[in-house]
């Protein structure tokens, strides 16, 4: 069946459609639902609340421009909302806006994504925000300023500091090889 086909299905609440949409991208946004959870549960956790607001917004799915890139942005808006259950954004405390050179070299094939995920996991909240939704995500930081209802500023300092805890924590792991 067409994805086009899928989708209109999953429109009259066909739970056969359903399913046939959770099962092709359940694992693509699972992938992201960890980089933006602190451990596994959370991330299955958020996966479910996503595709409870992905089928009930499915109506809204216009079929302009990729369909897993919307299932996606659902996803990601849907771990920031928890993110904000969690710790309201308000008494995140602004950070100075300074900006660090130091560079991680994610592309480093040194160290497995696996380890990367679980350094990146253990990051504060909104250092591990700020840092999937600018570095894994390409959002600018007049966008995550937006989503996290805080300043260009703070988005760049969270994310120079997200980098470099990455970073020492790179250094003081042994290279798998």
């Amino acid at each position: 069946m067409k994805l086009e086909e899928l989708i209109q299905q999953c429109c009259q609440q066909k739970l056969s459609a359903q399913t046939q949409v959770y099962q092709l991208f359940s694992d693509k946004l699972f992938a992201v639902c960890l980089k933006y959870s602190r451990n596994y549960e959370d991330a299955e956790d958020t996966l479910q609340d996503s595709f409870i607001t992905i089928f009930s917004k499915i109506k809204q799915y216009k079929n302009t421009g990729s369909f897993e890139g919307w299932l996606k942005r659902i996803t990601i808006n849907t771990a920031l909302q928890k993110y904000r259950e969690i710790t309201p954004i308000a008494l995140v405390k602004e950070i100075s806006d300074e900006e660090e050179t130091d560079e991680i070299d994610l592309e480093n094939p040194v160290f497995s994504a696996t380890l990367l995920l679980e350094f990146i996991q253990k990051l504060p909240d909104r250092y591990r925000l700020v840092f999937n939704l600018y570095v894994l995500d390409n959002y600018s930081h007049k966008e995550i300023a937006t989503l996290l209802k805080i300043s260009e500023g703070t988005s760049k300092s969270n994310l120079s500091r997200a980098r470099k805890i990455l970073k020492e924590k790179l250094k003081k792991h042994p290279q798998e090889n």
